[in-house]
């Protein structure tokens, strides 16, 4: 059976009559700014307190367009006697993102947390060239990094908090023991073995009587 004539267009009308009462879905950008998901790969940031210049990121990144420049320094002993040290400080650290495929490797690669997602993506340039964006804008990115989810109340904690808390515990104790008061109101310091040094030199019981003296004859006055 031929098709009716004009059944395409009337088709197509009854399309158009449906979508004009409803509401448009179309953001008008940049008017309007998009919402994206909080962990979008939109950038790179760099955290460079935590880079230490171990290039593993450079030598695991496919297409090779982290680029890393370093010089060392040596650091002194931190104890009389001790050792020099030397260590790697940072001077380049730029990403060509013309080259960046966004794969992530390099995040995940990081030892030492420094390389971050930003969901920035309004870095856009008229030259390619200039795609190639140093370590101080992407230190700009970093803070625009949304904040981790939070952990699981059944997880265990992390070993860097327990370790800190450890820390922190040992030198409460620590400072609570200094800042105890002597027991002797005679400004005298009570030993293990249970005596009060007084002073003067002597030493008291813990009870705080004096001792006997010694009969004549054994050590004490005649």
């Amino acid at each position: 059976m031929p098709p009716i004539p004009g059944s395409g267009l009337a088709k197509g009308l009854a399309v158009t009559l449906r979508t004009m009462t409803k509401k448009t879905v179309t953001a008008q950008y940049p008017d309007t700014q998009p919402e994206l998901p909080p962990r979008t790969r939109g950038v790179i940031g760099l955290f460079e307190e935590n880079c230490t210049v171990c290039m593993l990121c450079a030598r695991e990144c496919p297409d090779w367009c982290i680029y890393i420049d370093s010089h060392k320094e040596t650091v002194p002993a931190a104890a009389p006697g001790g050792r020099e040290r030397s260590r790697n400080v940072l001077d380049r650290f730029a990403i060509d993102f013309a080259l960046c495929m966004y794969c992530g490797i390099c995040i995940e690669v990081c030892p030492f947390d420094a390389l971050f997602w930003s969901p920035e993506f309004e870095y856009a340039e008229t030259d390619i060239r200039e795609l190639t964006h140093e370590r101080d804008k992407l230190r700009e990115w970093m803070w625009t990094v949304p904040a981790p989810p939070a952990l699981d109340p059944a997880a265990e904690e992390p070993k860097e908090l327990g370790a800190a808390r450890k820390a922190a515990e040992k030198l409460a104790a620590a400072q609570a023991e200094a800042n105890e008061a002597p027991a002797d109101p005679s400004d005298g310091t009570t030993r293990t073995d249970g005596t009060t040094t007084r002073g003067a030199g002597g030493t008291l019981p813990s009870d705080g009587t004096p001792p006997a003296s010694p009969p004549a004859g054994e050590g004490g006055p005649a």
